[in-house]
């Protein structure tokens, strides 16, 4: 299987099932000197961790970080850094009935036509249990973007048709939120609105909001590598992801260039825009404003409502899926996005480290 690495110089590797011993991430590129602990890292993972509210799946698992490779004395060596988060409380014969047939929504069907084979113990390689690996390996990333104050944050702006009012957001809200959403308001209507889709067996989809702050301008690819298209890559590469934009998004193509532009002007001796509709990056290289980016995240696909579908025989078929699911699958993806993003970020600095010689030479003349 190909694709389970992701990045240039700064890359992670995640391995491992829903079902099997455990998951992990190897994490390469990352420069030594970085003050890094196992409690640093279970920080990020804590928050997309199953069985903390009533409105993620029951099962509980301790996602509990541990380091094997790549720090010394509390910070890193420069050597690969591996982590593993091993899986004890997996009921694989919750999932042994669906062997027989496709879920709606899965890739169970895209599996069996790819490999002729697959491991149906909740989703396998496909499960969103593999976003654990990536939350590890981008925690690296946002502890390093922090060290150079380069903050990356997200959280849910919009969950079962309810979106937060920006004039009511407020940052310090989102952890207070079960929902993480800014706008406690709307994270109470939104909660009612899950418990009634709770209640008719159903589940929910939803919008991340995710800010890249204080990421200084000219990072970014001009051709393949734009720094908007590889965020789009990072994101969309997340199972529940269905649709990415960057600033104004697909309202920029109901607009006029003359209420769209982002207008320059100084600040001192400093070059800044006006507005920011183009979400702080032009010509897919980043202009010195926030990074603004969003993910439309779909409704959990396993639900107890009765399904139509068919079996490995072509048969036409009604299921109910069993097992523990999340009935809006948004809140704990919204660390998985944040982090990302940090590792794109953190990556495409890195590589535009010499764009210039001027910069090159700042290094190595010492």
């Amino acid at each position: 299987m190909a694709g389970s690495t992701f990045g240039n110089l700064f890359r992670i590797t995640t391995w491992g099932e829903s079902h099997g011993k455990g998951i992990g991430v190897v994490v390469d590129g990352c420069p030594a000197g970085l003050s890094l602990s196992e409690e640093m890292v279970q920080q990020y993972l804590n928050r997309r961790k199953p069985g903390q509210t009533k409105y993620s799946t029951p099962r509980k698992e301790e996602d509990l970080i541990e380091f094997l490779s790549g720090t010394f004395e509390g910070k890193t060596t420069g050597t690969p850094l591996s982590m593993v988060l091993y899986n004890k409380t997996q009921r694989s014969a919750d999932y042994s009935e669906i062997a027989r047939y496709y879920r709606p929504g899965h890739a169970d069907y895209t599996f069996d036509q790819k490999y002729g084979f697959r491991d149906y113990r909740g989703g396998g390689r496909s499960s969103g249990r593999e976003t654990a690996g990536r939350v590890a390996g981008g925690a690296v990333a946002a502890e390093l973007l922090k060290s150079m104050g380069i903050e990356v944050f997200a959280y849910s702006k919009a969950i079962a048709g309810v979106t937060i009012d920006e004039k009511k957001a407020a940052k310090e809200n989102i952890m207070k939120s079960p929902l993480f959403m800014p706008d406690l308001d709307a994270s109470s209507e939104a909660e009612e609105r899950l418990m009634k889709c709770m209640e008719a067996q159903d589940s929910a989809g939803g919008i991340i909001e995710c800010i890249v702050r204080g990421l200084p301008a000219g990072v970014g690819e001009p051709v393949f590598d734009k720094l908007d298209a590889k965020l789009a890559q990072a994101v969309m590469s997340i199972g529940a992801v269905k649709g990415v934009e960057i600033g104004d998004g697909f309202q920029a193509a109901g607009s006029h260039a003359s209420s769209f532009n982002d207008a320059f002007a100084m600040d001192g001796d400093r070059v800044v825009k006006k507005s920011n509709h183009a979400g702080g990056i032009l010509g897919g290289i980043s202009d010195g404003s926030d990074i603004v980016l969003r993910a439309a995240i779909k409704p959990t696909p396993s639900i107890a409502k009765q399904q139509q579908s068919v079996n490995r025989d072509g048969e036409e078929i009604s299921i109910n899926i069993k097992g523990r699911h999340d009935p809006v699958i948004v809140p704990r993806a919204v660390v998985v996005v944040e982090t990302m993003v940090a590792a794109t970020i953190l990556d495409m600095l890195m590589m535009s480290m010499t764009s210039r010689l001027d910069n090159m030479k700042k290094f190595f003349d010492r």
